[in-house]
């Protein structure tokens, strides 16, 4: 039989009956440590919750008057339990959880959907297997999401989607499926896929982010296809990378219109083609990374980016360049016949662009931080 919850002793008196109430379930929940290398449990005694190392206490939305636990932060604590079933689930007031870098495992229990106040999820880089867990599409006001470095596997529910997020993490994972076509119906300022299994072509759909999505992330996956003329639309895109995948066909021009692209990198795939101008034209970009494909040619403007040490084209068929493939190399890959839908659409610029050919080009080019490069980072809390 499974061992009774402490009670609350009757010496202890509490600032709020809120907090008596969750006592024995945190107590409960520190008899299942297994590991606590820097002895945070030894905090966790007597009434006074809100001084517990790692908890965080606040006036819940329901009664501004009352004292309840608001937030828990184990990020880096190293803890060890085999499950959080009984402990998360069972705190009413909890909004943010976040536990990065702990050895917490098991499955995350659906009770996590009746927490009404909980926006923040982040357990990343922990011991969690199963499927991707569903308990999260209950929480229609969930904001953040993160389960990155674990040992989740199948498939990401298209439902994930159509939440309100703003920051979605799932890298570093088993995913195997195909990219959901409803990906453009997300609301997220960051997505992050990389390092999976994800197949298929990025979604024509992703288009539709025109005015949210700020970085994504594609590294390190199986996607196939043609890159989407639609990419072009994303406008507040600073960030995108989909190297070292199996992607194909030529730029697209519209690629040209991602005025705040900082950073886009496509290296590692089986692209070819002119590398266009009006790519190279962008003014804030800090690295173009289109080396290991098999692009043929770059005008003046890339030339000069390539000088700069901005835009990379190493190992590509470009023979007048060095550190190209070898002519034979070359010559193999354009014997197999390559096709896209609608090519007449990769010509095609759907904004008002200054030609290429007389743009000033004086950029102000500044490394800022990614958020999404720092999601993989194991040890990284965000």
């Amino acid at each position: 039989p499974s061992p009774s919850p402490p009670l609350v002793p009757e010496a202890l008196t509490f600032l709020d009956q809120r907090l008596a109430a969750i006592y024995p379930i945190i107590q409960t929940f520190k008899n299942t440590i297994t590991s606590d290398p820097f002895n945070i449990t030894s905090t966790w005694i007597g009434s006074d919750i809100c001084k517990y190392k790692g908890f965080y206490c606040g006036h819940p939305p329901d009664n501004l008057t009352a004292i309840a636990l608001a937030s828990i932060d184990f990020n880096g604590f190293e803890l060890a339990a085999p499950t959080l079933d009984g402990f998360i689930d069972q705190l009413p007031d909890l909004s943010l959880f976040h536990a990065n870098s702990n050895k917490f495992s098991g499955t995350i229990s659906p009770k996590l959907a009746q927490l009404p106040y909980l926006y923040e999820l982040d357990i990343s880089n922990n011991k969690f297997s199963g499927t991707f867990p569903v308990a999260i599409l209950g929480k229609n006001d969930l904001s953040f999401l993160d389960i990155r470095f674990n040992f989740f596997t199948g498939s990401v529910p298209p439902q994930v989607f159509m939440q309100t997020l703003d920051v979605l993490f799932l890298n570093n994972n088993n995913f195997m499926q195909k990219l959901p076509q409803n990906l453009g119906s997300t609301p997220a300022l960051y997505l992050t896929f990389a390092n999976n299994k994800f197949t298929g072509s990025i979604p024509r759909s992703i288009g539709k982010l025109s005015s949210t999505l700020i970085e994504v992330l594609f590294l390190n996956n199986l996607l196939t296809g043609c890159l989407p003329y639609e990419l072009g639309f994303l406008r507040e895109a600073r960030v995108f990378d989909a190297s070292n995948n199996r992607l194909t066909g030529p730029l697209p021009c519209s690629l040209g219109c991602l005025e705040k692209i900082e950073r886009l990198n496509l290296s590692g795939n089986l692209l070819y083609g002119q590398v266009p101008e009006v790519l190279c034209a962008l003014d804030n970009l800090v690295n173009l990374s289109l080396s290991n494909n098999y692009f043929t040619g770059v005008g003046p403007l890339c030339r000069k980016l390539i000088k700069n040490g901005v835009l990379d084209v190493n190992r590509n068929c470009i023979h007048y360049l060095p550190d190209q493939r070898s002519t034979h190399e070359c010559a193999l890959f354009f014997l197999q016949p390559r096709f896209c839908f609608y090519p007449s659409w990769y010509n095609f610029i759907p904004c008002s662009k200054v030609s290429p050919w007389s743009h000033p080009h004086s950029p102000s080019r500044t490394n800022s931080s990614s958020v999404a490069y720092n999601a993989l980072v194991r040890n990284r809390s965000l």
